[in-house]
């Protein structure tokens, strides 16, 4: 192979992977010397949680309907940090923070638990929060949905028509959402675009031409709620 072939070659992967939007992946233990750091380094790994953030954007992606990076958010790089913090996990920018105490603590299939956040934080990292104005039990209701779809839905989760409330968030809400999809394949994707720009929530009556109370009130007597 000739050097002309060879730069050329090289030129069209450096084109391509700019015309994917190549987004790369980090993640690092800062508490390996923790029985819950310990119990991560054995049980999950870094090698497979930047596997993991690599295939949960993907999924997201399909799952948002975001074919092409102009449809997305403009991250290039998202990283974990495995931390000796409290709670289980929490998402700044493109930055997702796992405690090793919840990792340490969790009884279980810890590599299951922690692959399942990792997919809930991941979604927070690319779904459009109509610019500040919808409310937190919807986005982590989008969140939980994600982890949903990807099949990685914990055995303690609200089962379908249980919860109080539509937007009372994570497994309650997302398995609403769900119910909405099935009423109109890829009603989220559409959603999550619609919320790129603000939020109301009329977003529900203009995709599905119902209020989401109505869709709510449904909701719970399909299921005999």
């Amino acid at each position: 192979m000739n050097k002309l072939h060879v730069a050329t070659v090289a030129s069209l992967l450096a084109l391509a992977a700019a015309t994917a939007g190549a987004v790369t992946f980090d993640a690092t233990n800062t508490a390996s010397n923790t029985p819950g750091g310990q119990r991560f380094d054995q049980a999950v790994g870094v090698n497979y949680a930047k596997q993991v953030l690599s295939d949960a954007s993907t999924f997201i992606w399909n799952t948002f309907n975001q074919r092409s990076p102009a449809d997305r958010k403009p991250v290039d790089a998202i990283t974990l940090v495995v931390e000796d913090i409290g709670g289980v996990a929490f998402t700044s920018a493109n930055r997702i923070h796992l405690s090793t105490q919840y990792v340490g603590n969790y009884s279980g299939d810890v590599k299951t638990e922690v692959t399942g956040v990792l997919y809930h934080e991941t979604t927070h990292v690319w779904q459009w929060d109509g610019q500040g104005k919808a409310n937190g039990g919807l986005i982590e209701g989008i969140a939980d949905y994600v982890r949903l779809k990807a099949g990685y839905a914990p055995s303690h989760w609200v089962k379908p028509g249980q919860g109080d409330r539509w937007d009372q968030g994570y497994d309650v809400t997302a398995r609403f959402l769900d119910y909405c999809d099935s009423l109109k394949p890829g009603f989220v994707a559409l959603l999550n675009a619609k919320m790129k720009g603000g939020y109301t929530d009329d977003f529900f009556a203009q995709i599905l031409g119902k209020t989401v109370q109505q869709l709510w009130k449904d909701y719970k007597a399909k299921y005999g709620g």
